[in-house]
């Protein structure tokens, strides 16, 4: 080459130097050889083969799993170069027209980097079209998806070794963030690459801060509060299930968060745009499934929040990856609940029994991640097989609020003994029974209880044993061994260490070991839990006072002008601007305007009377009950489709369609119900209880149906009322 690779980098990317390996691993596919590289989302992965492919004769193939994933690069590259064309995707999203406008460029030479899905590639037509013409070399983008082990197994992923063969062999490197041992070995042995050279970079990710935190009953206000003390800063909120993207979507955006779901099962058309949405900032927050991220350029992403821990901490990892890849500091915040850990175990039970036992054991790593209180950036690269040797890196939750130290030597002591004993060929359950003493079926099957070593734990802190496996792992003493699923290994380190403690037990000359007890989670986490803190009394007696002054000024009902739990929670919340006040459950922007500021100005004098220290928290505004379609109701509302044909959509019944047109209408949601009304019920009968609820004190059913003592239907009369409290209070 005429000029040298630091020049190419600066013509073609307008970089002045190389990251970490990314020369290296060049020069080494240049020369026409295999490799790995591995290396941190963030850390340059594409520049290896992107640069190299604009170099060589022919034209590179790059294998990646999403269509999202590949448009985003295919812009890159072709923005930086003076023609169209230099890249191109060939996916199911393209045109018979369009398709041929690709090969055409592939066969005149101008196309460098031709992306494609595994289930492309394997497409006879497609093969046949790549064996005709010059490939320089194949790229497996994300290539974690080989191997069963890995957070997001692809099986068409197994099958582009052989296509590879069928179209002529070239050099193949293949590229990720996140793989363990296990998962390098089985990807490389997979593409048969397996005696090519790795390029392996550090996992760690000193600009992350990591925190795992106990999902309560106040998980959506906690979360809420984090992204408005970040306002204007882009975040991903990652979920397991779609329909739960959608939910905390939509709760998002009713609390004035710019937010938008994504996930595979909307329309491309709505993935790209909110896609494109997020990149351009018209979008702060996306609500995402694993779908989103892959691949995409956005480098200031300042925070990811994962609503529900993920299957594994592959996954973990790699998603947490997506923040702070411009280097500066970005924050990840997991919330874990046992109760989480136990519907994923579940949705295991349809696998076939090698599936659920990979899939256990990978929970039960994210599940020991998220309970320990050691250093956390300490343990995710153990898992990855990667040393951290300083005890502390300041950057994480449990380094930041270490907990007390504990001497746990004779736990470590009979831990190692009783791996030992065992002939290190079981998982840490049945190990834990063993130096406890418990004569299980199986133990007693194994007649493992006659031998010397069973109890040798007896007696020691209960509390003390997980947090003892965890850094008896980190400080390399034992492993566990991936291949049979987590069974306890002893390492040389390890071997050595219970050689001294048994030769010098009781002496001084034992190195003392030391735990941190782990993280206690409470399962307290419930969606249709309401969160109620202490009401001031005294506070909630001079705001119902107000209220009835406020109501007679207005001519008005006093529940028209906030309900009791309104006025419960102003006496609880303590807010003094309008935008606290719309946090406020049943109290919009409308209601907010026309009647809160006489409230705001009482709150704020009661509070420097008494000097009140108000709560630094928000209270969420909630949306109405999902169950039943909530975005629905409202727009066959729009379109005044009548109230029975709704329920019926719905396959439910006109009670419970009440239900849900209350928990709308009471959040503080108008809804134009008159037409219905009218529509159903005689003018009199409706002139009759609606003047009721004009002079009633309460807005109490009860009440109303004693006044009327079955002179109307139950569901007259709650629709009237819905109607009235919905024209009057929203």
């Amino acid at each position: 080459m005429n000029i040298s690779l630091t020049d190419s980098l600066k013509k073609y990317f307008g970089f002045d130097s190389f990251r970490g390996q990314q020369e290296e691993v060049i020069k080494h596919l240049l020369d026409g050889n295999d490799c790995f590289v591995l290396m941190p989302t963030g850390g340059g992965k594409s520049i290896c083969y992107q640069l190299p492919s604009l170099l060589m004769e022919g034209t590179a193939i790059v294998i990646s799993p999403l269509i999202a994933l590949m448009k985003n690069q295919v812009d890159i590259i072709n923005g930086i170069s003076e023609h169209d064309g230099v890249a191109h995707c060939l996916n199911s999203s393209l045109n018979k027209q369009m398709v041929e406008r690709v090969k055409n460029d592939v066969r005149n030479g101008i196309t460098k980097l031709l992306y494609m899905a595994p289930e492309s590639l394997i497409k006879e037509e497609y093969t046949l079209f790549l064996k005709s013409v010059k490939i320089s070399f194949f790229a497996i983008d994300e290539a974690h998806c080989i191997s069963e082990w890995g957070h997001d197994f692809r099986p068409e992923y197994r099958r582009i070794r052989p296509i590879i063969d069928t179209i002529g062999r070239t050099p193949i490197i293949a590229l990720t963030a996140t793989a363990t041992e296990k998962v390098r070995t089985d990807i490389m042995k997979n593409l048969g690459i397996s005696e090519c050279r790795v390029f392996m970079s550090s996992f760690n990710r000193p600009n992350l801060y990591y925190e795992v935190r106990p999902k309560t009953s106040d998980v959506d206000k906690q979360m809420i509060k984090y992204i408005k003390q970040h306002s204007g800063q882009s975040g991903i909120v990652y979920c397991l299930s779609r329909k739960s993207a959608e939910d905390i979507a939509e709760v998002l955006r009713a609390n004035d968060i710019k937010a938008a779901p994504y996930h595979a099962g909307l329309d491309p058309n709505v993935r790209s745009a909110t896609q494109d949405d997020f990149l351009m900032e018209r979008l702060d927050v996306i609500c995402a499934t694993i779908a989103f991220g892959m691949g995409i350029d956005k480098a200031d992403v300042r925070f990811v929040i994962h609503y529900d821990i993920p299957k594994s901490l592959e996954g973990y990892y790699q998603e947490t990856g997506r923040a702070g890849r411009d280097g500066h500091d970005a924050q990840c915040i997991a919330f874990y609940s046992r109760k989480d850990l136990q519907k994923l175990e579940k949705l295991m039970d349809t696998k076939q029994a090698a599936e659920q036992e990979i899939g256990r054991h990978l929970l039960q790593e994210t599940a020991s991640y998220a309970e320990a209180s050691i250093c956390r950036r300490k343990m995710l690269l153990k898992y990855f097989g990667e040393d951290y040797d300083k005890d502390n890196c300041g950057n994480c939750d449990n380094c930041l609020h270490p907990k007390m130290r504990m001497c746990a030597t004779k736990h470590l002591h009979a831990l190692l003994t009783a791996i030992a004993a065992l002939k290190e060929g079981y998982r840490v359950s049945y190990v834990m029974d063993f130096l406890k003493g418990r004569s299980t079926d199986e133990i007693e099957a194994h007649k493992h209880n006659v031998l010397e070593d069973f109890g040798c734990g007896e007696g020691l802190a209960e509390k003390l044993w997980s947090p003892t496996v965890k850094q008896a792992i980190v400080d390399g003493y034992i492993r566990k061994d991936i291949e049979t699923y987590g069974t306890l290994k002893l390492t040389a380190a390890g071997k050595r260490k219970l050689k001294s403690m048994q030769t010098e037990e009781g002496d001084s000359a034992v190195d003392t070991f030391y735990v941190t007890e782990d993280n206690s989670f409470v399962d307290d986490y419930n969606e249709n839990t309401v969160v109620t803190g202490a009401v001031d009394e005294q506070l909630y007696a001079i705001l119902k006072d107000l209220r009835r002054e406020v109501a007679r000024k207005k001519g008005v009902q006093p529940y028209i002008v906030f309900m009791e739990s309104s006025l419960e929670q102003m006496a609880t919340m303590y807010p003094v601007t309008m935008e606290e006040l719309q946090n406020i459950q049943g109290v919009g922007q409308g209601k907010a305007r026309r009647f809160g500021q006489p409230f705001l100005d009482q709150i704020k004098q009661y509070c420097e009377d008494n000097d009140i220290v108000r709560p630094e928290e928000i209270r969420v505004r909630n949306v109405a009950n999902k169950s039943a379609g909530k975005v629905k109701i409202i727009n066959c509302i729009d379109r005044k489709m009548p109230l029975k044909e709704i329920a019926a959509s719905l396959h439910i019944k006109m009670p419970e369609l009440l239900d849900e047109l209350e928990a709308i209408v009471y959040s503080g949601t108008r809804l134009d119900l008159r037409y219905d009304v009218e529509e159903t019920m005689d003018e009199e009968q409706f002139d009759d209880i609606y003047g009721y609820f004009e002079e009633a004190e309460t807005d109490s059913l009860d009440d109303a149906y004693d006044e009327f003592d079955g002179d109307y239907s139950d569901e007259d009369i709650r629709l009237v009322r819905l109607m009235y409290v919905s024209e009057n209070a929203n």
